[in-house]
Order: structure tokens, then sequence, then C-alpha cells
């Protein structure tokens, strides 16, 4: 079964899209917990980060530090903050958050609500960086 990623990667469902290549995408998270919070999806459907082929891992990876890099130009930050959970959605991702501190990244905050037109202006924002 297609998890919501796959339908996002396959057009069925629309998304604030940030960066693609042939093999990923990177889109806002909906639900963030700063602005500027990005998920890296690989467009192959795999569960678990750590099942991705080594080759693919890491060529993710690399996907994901240019759009830090996009991220931190528009969000000056200290860092962009890194984190793979995994349970919410069975389809790998990373999480990019532009972090100032250990609180910026707490999942169990109350999440943003950002309206439609405002993700649309950081994804394209972003995009643009």
């Amino acid at each position: 079964m297609a998890s919501i990623f796959s339908k996002i990667v396959a057009g069925e469902i629309p998304c604030h899209k940030v960066h693609e290549s042939d093999e990923f995408l990177a889109f806002l998270d909906i639900m963030p917990v700063q602005k500027g919070h990005v998920l890296v999806v690989p467009k192959e459907e795999v569960d678990y980060i750590f099942d991705l082929e080594d080759a693919l891992l890491s060529r993710m990876m690399l996907f994901a530090k240019e759009v830090a890099g996009k991220i931190k130009a528009v969000f000056p930050c200290d860092r962009v903050g890194v984190t793979v959970i995994g349970l919410e959605v069975p389809h790998a991702h990373i999480h990019l958050i532009p972090i100032n501190n250990l609180h910026d990244m707490d999942f169990t905050r109350e999440k943003l609500k950002l309206s439609s037109d405002e993700l649309k202006s950081i994804a394209e924002k972003i995009a643009g960086a």
C-alpha cells in the first residue's frame, strides 16, 4: 500500500516542494515544529531508512545537505537540525529543521499552524535560495 509520501511523490497529493531530483523530493512539513521544517524523502518507497541501499542512502544525505544549505540561507540559524524518527509515516524520510537550540527540535510541542499561503511563500523562498 502506498504511503502518503508515495502519493505526494506521484503527484496524487499536493505539497509545497522546495527541491527535487530524479531520486529524491524535499517538501515542507505541513505540521512543522519550526518555520522552514522540510522533509526529504526518496522517491522509491522504502519504509525504514536503514533498509535503503547504501549508495542511495549516501546520495539522500548529500541531497539533504544541499537542501539544508537552502534552508539556512532563508532562515538564519545556528544549525539545520537533522533527525530521523521513522515512526509517523512508513516511508523513509529525514527532517531538516532550522534551529538555535535543542528546544527548537522538540517534537512533543504543539506544531505550528501555518496558512497555505504562508507555506507557499516559505517553499518559494527555500526553492529559490
